[in-house]
């Protein structure tokens, strides 16, 4: 056994804090790595030491094993800790830690390599008797071979990348006449994210349960489960909502999925944690669909119902100690969920978002545990993955679980860049969710595929108040005059007008006050705001107002039920408009991996423009509307702006 001393993280952002806590915990100096544009990163703050891998983008920094085995000599690192993503899953890193005199915190290199293939890892279950997904996972990669299995298979039919996971390199395709078009984008985004365009096909289990078993071995061959997680709330295959345990397991499933799982572990030699996944019908019959070895995003619901600390026992594993566990040891104590915090804009089709983070805070509270890897003031990088946080609650019940998770989402605030937060809320509060029903589908089920809701007049109306305030504050102060003597006349009330934006759309407010009420009208609407800072009520009602962040121009405001921004506009200014009509701009930073149409092309509304490459997705730049293509700034492998032009048409009619 060798006790490790010395520890560096090779990853970043919450896991990296995360695993830091527990090994600092265990007297272990830890070492972080930082790209110059994670510099000021909490995880780097945290650690004992940090070294600077490279300026940004992952290829030459967090997804060079050469670096990384660098910065791990030079600071006398014994081990390295993956985490998950990037190396995680690489066999190769894996050997390279080793060959270099480092311990790894992970599997040996053949089973990543055997279970980083969904296709090698496939062939093995079936052999080993682990129920597996009807489909293809032959080596001859043909289109025409692919489009056969697929006939052969059935619609609807899965692609999936053969050498990763999380979503990408993945594409549901229910007809076959879309099935060449997928194929291509599939094999192009695991090209990309994992250096290989292999895929494996399987027939579409509809609407399934994702329920995954926790696994833990030694390198003494002592091979046991942590039970299960639910992960079935996913939005394009990735997950949004993790739970443990799965309302739709009783002790006799969990065991025949636990006993599968640990088969597999087994049939591999695996040591270390590993994450046995498999999909559960509605008749309780389970297929494998992959092992991932390496801790999961997911992982704190595990720690919350068994009490177990999984980086510590990842640790105590790497010394060659015993797991000192026996399965009859495992018990479980209450419900736990968690959800993923992003960086992202649901309107606008869930697009990653960078840019600075004007204030971040986080909820607290009784069985709360929130990982961040985010300050107030830090900028969101676009070359990373756009989880910010994980939010987590643990209650004696499912009921009180989700009560404490709701509450602390409604206190948590993100100001500076659009964030999922309000989303998770719909999916935490609907009814299907409640009751413990949620499949695969049931984002698209549910709920709108449109969550692009305007502002309120109520909500217009106390963004316009606090403005007021604000300006009544800062005026009383440069000139001396008392706040309640401001805006007073002998002649009356007096009427102030304000102009502000909230996305592309302008309001143009009249404001007028008359001893503590404060009223705002426009158009057909008007309402009456009274109080002070951010206890106001509005037309009488108390604001569920939770914080009020006013930066320059922009008024960041959060409530129990929505997170928004709105832009005051001075005189003569007005509202951008983005990529409207035959404008077509970058919605973010990225690579231009494809440029499909040149000058003169005809496209219809839908029409793909471009493929965008930003935060390890692909993203579609299609045609808003009919017309003529004019102009085509850009070529494919350039590196573009948010905000940047990307293709200019013509639109039919004039613009749109």
């Amino acid at each position: 056994m060798t006790q490790i001393t010395s520890l560096l993280v090779a990853n970043r952002g919450e896991i990296a804090l995360r695993i830091m806590k527990t090994a600092r915990a265990m007297g272990i100096t830890c070492i972080a790595v930082h790209t110059e544009a994670d510099a000021g990163s909490p995880h780097v703050a945290y650690a004992d030491r940090s070294i600077c891998i490279g300026a940004g983008s992952v290829g030459d920094s967090y997804l060079s094993a050469e670096k990384l085995i660098a910065a791990a000599q030079e600071t006398g690192a014994e081990a390295v800790h993956p985490g998950y993503g990037f190396l995680s899953e690489s066999a190769e890193f894996a050997s390279a830690c080793t060959e270099a005199g480092l311990i790894f915190i992970g599997p040996g290199a053949e089973a990543i390599a055997l279970m980083g293939n969904k296709a090698a890892a496939k062939r093995r279950m079936i052999t080993a008797g682990v129920p597996c997904v009807p489909g293809y996972e032959g080596e001859d990669q043909s289109a025409d071979v692919l489009a056969a299995e697929a006939a052969r298979i059935g619609f609807p039919v899965m692609i999936k990348a053969a050498a990763g996971g999380g979503g990408r390199g993945m594409r549901l395709v229910e007809r076959p006449e879309d099935f060449s078009g997928a194929l291509g984008l599939a094999q192009s985004e695991a090209l990309s994210a994992f250096g290989s365009d292999e895929v494996i096909l399987e027939k579409a289990v509809i609407r399934p349960r994702h329920v995954e078993i926790q696994v833990f071995a030694d390198r003494d061959g002592n091979t046991i489960h942590l039970a299960e997680r639910d992960c079935s709330v996913q939005r394009r295959h990735q997950k949004v909502v993790e739970e443990a345990p799965s309302p739709a397991l009783g002790d006799d499933l969990r065991a025949r999925m636990g006993a599968a799982a640990v088969e597999a572990a087994r049939a591999i030699g695996y040591v270390g944690a590993g994450t046995v996944e498999f999909l559960l019908d509605d008749s309780g019959a389970f297929f494998f669909l992959e092992m991932n070895t390496r801790l999961q995003v997911e992982h704190p619901v595990t720690e919350a119902v068994t009490g177990l600390d999984l980086v510590a026992l990842q640790i105590r594993v790497a010394e060659g100690q015993p797991l000192g566990i026996a399965q009859e040891d495992v018990t479980l104590k209450g419900h736990a969920i968690e959800v993923r915090l992003y960086a992202e804009d649901p309107a606008q089709d869930f697009l990653p978002q960078a840019g600075r983070i004007a204030l971040w805070q986080a909820p607290s509270g009784v069985g709360i545990r929130v990982d961040a890897g985010i300050v107030s003031g830090q900028e969101v990088s676009p070359y990373y993955d756009p989880m910010l946080a994980k939010l987590i609650a643990h209650g004696a019940t499912r009921a009180e679980a989700l009560g404490r998770l709701t509450a602390a989402l409604k206190d948590l605030v993100l100001f500076g860049v659009s964030c999922n937060r309000d989303f998770l809320l719909q999916v935490l509060c609907h009814p299907e969710f409640a009751a413990g029903q949620a499949t695969t589908g049931f984002i698209a089920d549910h709920l709108p595929s449109d969550l692009a809701v305007p502002l309120s007049t109520k909500e217009i109306a106390l963004a316009a108040a606090l403005i007021y305030r604000a300006d009544q504050d800062a005026s009383a102060k440069a000139s001396g005059v008392a706040p309640e003597l401001l805006g007073w006349s002998a002649q009356g009330v007096l009427q102030a007008r304000l102009k502000i934006a909230t996305g592309e759309a302008e309001h143009d407010l009249r404001l007028s006050e008359a001893g503590d009420i404060l009223t705002v009208t426009h158009g057909d609407w008007s309402h009456q705001v009274t109080g002070q800072g951010t206890d106001l009520r509005l037309d009488g009602i108390r604001a569920d107002l939770r914080h009020v962040l006013m930066e320059g121009e922009r008024l960041f405001i959060a409530s129990g039920g929505r997170i928004f921004e709105v832009t005051r506009l001075r005189a003569g200014a007005t509202s951008a408009a983005g990529g409207a009509g035959g404008q077509i701009t970058a919605p973010m930073h990225g690579a231009l991996l494809e440029v499909c149409v040149a000058a003169g092309d005809r496209v219809e509304a839908g029409t793909r423009l471009a493929v965008l490459e930003a935060m390890k997705m692909q993203h579609e730049i299609l045609a808003g509307a009919a017309g003529t293509v004019t102009d085509v700034p850009v070529t494919a492998g350039a590196q573009v702006k948010a905000g940047e032009l990307l293709v200019s048409i013509d639109v039919d009619g004039g613009e749109a």
